[in-house]
């Protein structure tokens, strides 16, 4: 289970997402790591990464065709 969320935590909704898109992410930072949400389903808890690990996965995503 994840820790409980600062009140100051700011989510952003990445820019892929588009306006009218329901394929929606967002991503804060979590005090040293990368928070991953669902944006439709926040309620449902995020993904917490390590910073380096999340800079990989950009990196693997980046590379896909």
């Amino acid at each position: 289970m994840n820790p409980p969320e600062s009140p100051l935590v700011q989510w952003r909704k990445s820019t892929h997402s588009g306006a009218h898109e329901n394929e929606c992410v967002e991503v804060a930072e979590l005090t040293g790591h990368i928070g991953i949400r669902d944006s439709k389903n926040p309620a449902a808890g995020h993904l917490t990464l390590a910073r380096q690990h999340f800079t990989s996965l950009l990196a693997h995503l980046a590379s896909q065709p």
